[in-house]
């Protein structure tokens, strides 16, 4: 099989492109490295291109006979996505197109697409399936609901099998240390704390601590990062065997506010870690947290770490010693 990973220079691309590499898949890489890193790349050949170039695109999937396509390329920042709503239309809905144009040029007709938490807004009930309404209230989570939608639309005018894989909080890195989790800029608070407690930046911060909430901060879902590989391997035999667009929620079931993580990174590092308390982020729900039972009854998936301090341990490991 012969896989093309879309965004496979980035953090969870990354991790997916050494696990698939691992299973005797051969995978190529396509990345504009505007977010990724080259050095990230180690299991496969890059190709430098771009999703709202539709010539380099076209190069790309005339070079090889691929079997199926891995989309992880996006716009995330949900802050951003609020004050820049424009520019993630069109990285993420556009750029979706002339990638699925581009396929159907080229006979690919199976497409694993990276989709978020973030379609669902504010929870209507403890843990979220596949069934909780969808209403997002962010840019970022209204361009992938669109492009979930796009799929529905292509199962059934070109018989175009997907699967949205929903992460809630992506965290964690690889445990050989190779690959882990780096962005520039970072907003993500696991590696944040990180970073604070190895001196490389300062002021940390809590954004809110007056959500409806245990104690005031926000609630959220965390699953390894290689869990979530493993759920994207699963998804290509799933299409292998059924037609459609697929959708599955992938998360630990349970929910760790932002202090109770800051608690857990001070058990892992052995370190106090000082913060401070701004305000809201916009487009911040209180409450995420999925249920996974879909993925596990259908998938096969079973998360391998669903402690917060096993996340923490990988992620600590990779931030003391970064590879990029």
């Amino acid at each position: 099989m012969k896989v093309l990973i879309a965004g496979g220079a980035g953090y969870i691309g990354a991790h997916v492109v050494k696990l698939l590499a691992g299973e005797g898949i051969e995978v190529h890489v396509l990345d504009n490295l505007s977010t990724g890193h080259r050095q990230a790349v180690q299991w496969g050949p890059l190709v430098e291109a771009d999703l709202l170039q539709p010539d380099s695109l076209n190069r790309v999937l005339s070079s090889n006979r691929f079997d199926a396509v891995m989309h992880f390329c996006a716009r995330s920042l949900v802050g951003e996505s609020v004050t820049a709503p424009y520019d993630y239309y069109r990285a993420n809905v556009t750029g979706t197109l002339n990638l699925l144009d581009a396929m159907r040029r080229h006979d690919v007709d199976k497409l694993v697409f990276s989709s978020t938490a973030a379609v669902f807004g504010n929870p209507e009930r403890d843990l979220i399936d596949e069934t909780h309404p969808c209403r997002p209230i962010n840019p970022y989570g209204k361009s992938k609901l669109m492009v979930e939608s796009i799929l529905e639309d292509a199962a059934r005018a070109y018989q175009l099998r997907s699967v949205a894989l929903r992460y809630f909080n992506a965290a964690g890195a690889d445990p050989s240390g190779c690959i882990g989790e780096s962005h520039h800029p970072e907003t993500h608070l696991i590696p944040n704390m990180f970073r604070s407690v190895l001196g490389q930046r300062s002021g940390l911060k809590v954004l809110g601590d007056d959500y409806p909430t245990r104690d005031g901060t926000c609630i959220r879902d965390y699953v390894h990062v290689n869990d979530l590989a493993d759920a994207h391997l699963k998804a290509l035999h799933w299409m292998a065997h059924n037609e459609g667009a697929g959708r599955f929620n992938l998360g630990n079931g349970g929910g760790f506010s932002v202090r109770e993580v800051l608690a857990a990174a001070e058990q892992v590092t052995g370190r106090k870690i000082a913060y401070e308390v701004a305000a809201r982020r916009t487009g911040d729900p209180a409450v995420l947290v999925a249920s996974s039972d879909k993925a596990r009854a259908e998938l096969g998936w079973q998360p391998r770490y669903p402690g917060i301090e096993g996340i923490l341990s990988t992620a600590w490991a990779w931030h003391q010693n970064p590879a990029y």
